[in-house]
């Protein structure tokens, strides 16, 4: 007899859920350009991109931000069905949320991406036909991790290398100025006592002292 942990266990792992969750996500991910486009905030990604994105609705020249972002885009789509795991943070507040954008907005279609509603159906539609294609891709060959295992969704890996980065970011500080290493020593110390990475406090450290600029000799 199928306990109510099997039942839910089978929703989650159902073909058609990856699908809509990332139909969901890449959703939210066109609704932020959206966002960014009409109100100048409210996008998915790093300073970086919205920078990138910037620079080209000013420019008019889109081929760089569609082509770095849509580099993420197809590197995590060859990835999931491989792997089994579909990163949140390059292939949608990446690839989908300016790739894909770019390349519409330099097709001429901005109207679809300011008009709120419609750029989530948009991004809904986008996600849904993405989901489908990596799932039959996943159950279609032996090259996948597993043909009983469905695809997951992961978010925050990439972040989590940037806490051994902290000895990385003393060092940096330190070749910067003296007021900027000390900085960084003493807020990476602070967060080491809390039992916090310390990569936050060096880079906090580093731009308090380095405001006082280099001691001069």
């Amino acid at each position: 007899m199928e306990n109510k942990q099997d039942t839910h266990k089978g929703i989650w792992w159902h073909p058609l859920t990856f699908p809509v969750l990332l139909a969901m996500a890449c959703a939210a991910g066109f609704g932020g350009t959206s966002m960014q486009l009409v109100h100048g905030k409210g996008a998915f990604g790093s300073v970086v991109l919205v920078q990138m994105l910037n620079t080209a609705l000013e420019s008019g020249n889109f081929a760089v931000l569609s082509g770095y972002a849509g580099g993420f885009l197809f590197a995590r789509f060859l990835e999931g069905p491989l792997v089994g795991i579909l990163d949140i943070g390059g292939s949608i507040c990446t690839g989908i949320s300016f790739g894909v954008t770019g390349l519409m907005l330099a097709a001429g279609w901005k109207s679809v991406l300011t008009n709120f509603p419609l750029a989530l159906l948009c991004g809904g539609a986008i996600g849904l036909g993405l989901g489908l294609v990596i799932e039959a891709v996943r159950k279609g060959g032996g090259f996948t991790t597993s043909a009983s295992a469905a695809t997951g969704m992961m978010m925050g890996a990439g972040n989590s290398i940037g806490a051994f980065f902290g000895p990385l970011v003393i060092v940096t500080a330190i070749r910067f100025s003296i007021p900027a290493g000390v900085g960084a020593i003493v807020g990476a110390a602070l967060m080491y006592a809390m039992k916090k990475p310390i990569v936050g406090g060096a880079i906090i450290g580093a731009m308090i002292l380095g405001t006082l600029g280099p001691i001069p000799a």
